[in-house]
């Protein structure tokens, strides 16, 4: 199984690991309901460092995402996210994506990590030869740290005044931590929250730094099963449940 850059603190802090899609994840740490409760109540921490970052640029990128994708982005701004099915041609969904358009010509898609080599390959085919894709996943960690105290807690630890950032806002060259991370207003739980998208390298640190800050707080570690109640409770459709290839509206 593959490993994100936080396996061995996943061990350490005596999460269940379990395959997810061919990577080794924590299911549970101290129990999915208390988990679950954590982030409605207080705050959690999720290591989604498995999820895919895939990074397209050219002159034609905005056209050519959204002949992918069926929301619209022709009003998304520099500095804003988008969510959105990305379908083929009979309705059925390839992916469901994140869109950060990080400038006019540049965007980053966040794609759910078994089906990473697979949006590449499609992307790559259905844009034009002045849209250049790059695979970033493998050096690029993720953390989702989410709850209603989530933003006091990343306050404490950065001097980007987060409460500015609006939801599906982010921020690119915000430093948590002394780590530079891109910094995202986003989630998947249905809860205020942040994704925070930085060098892997960086992952073990930045884990304990934000888990020990939020220490009083009530934070914990959340693992997979957690994550799942909370964006079903939130009614957030997840690729291979709700959404797939061969499920199509028509």
């Amino acid at each position: 199984m593959k490993k994100t850059p936080l396996f061995t603190k996943h061990q350490e802090a005596g999460g269940k690991i379990i395959d997810f899609g061919g990577w080794a994840l924590p299911v549970q740490y101290r129990g999915i309901i208390d988990e679950h409760n954590a982030v409605r109540t207080r705050a959690g921490l999720f290591d989604v460092s498995h999820m895919g970052e895939l990074w397209l640029q050219g002159p034609d990128v905005a056209s050519d995402l959204q002949r992918l994708v069926t929301n619209d982005i022709s009003k998304t701004q520099v500095g804003q996210a988008v969510y959105s099915p990305m379908c083929n041609e009979q309705g059925g969904v390839v992916d469901a994506l994140l869109l950060y358009r990080v400038s006019e010509q540049q965007w980053m898609l966040v794609v759910n990590a078994a089906n990473t080599d697979k949006d590449e390959a499609w992307i790559g085919e259905h844009t034009s030869k002045d849209t250049h894709l790059t695979n970033h996943s493998l050096e690029t960690a993720q953390l989702a740290l989410q709850g209603p105290r989530a933003e006091a807690i990343l306050q404490r630890l950065t001097m980007t005044d987060i409460s500015k950032i609006r939801f599906f806002r982010f921020e690119q060259a915000a430093v948590v931590a002394d780590v530079p991370v891109l910094l995202s207003r986003t989630g998947y739980t249905g809860e205020d929250g942040f994704e925070l998208y930085f060098t892997a390298a960086d992952a073990p640190m930045l884990w304990e730094r934000l888990l020990d800050e939020g220490y009083a707080d009530g934070l914990e570690p959340a693992g997979l099963g957690a994550r799942d109640t909370l964006r079903f409770e939130a009614a957030l459709p997840l690729y291979g449940q709700e959404l797939a290839s061969d499920i199509s509206p028509l």
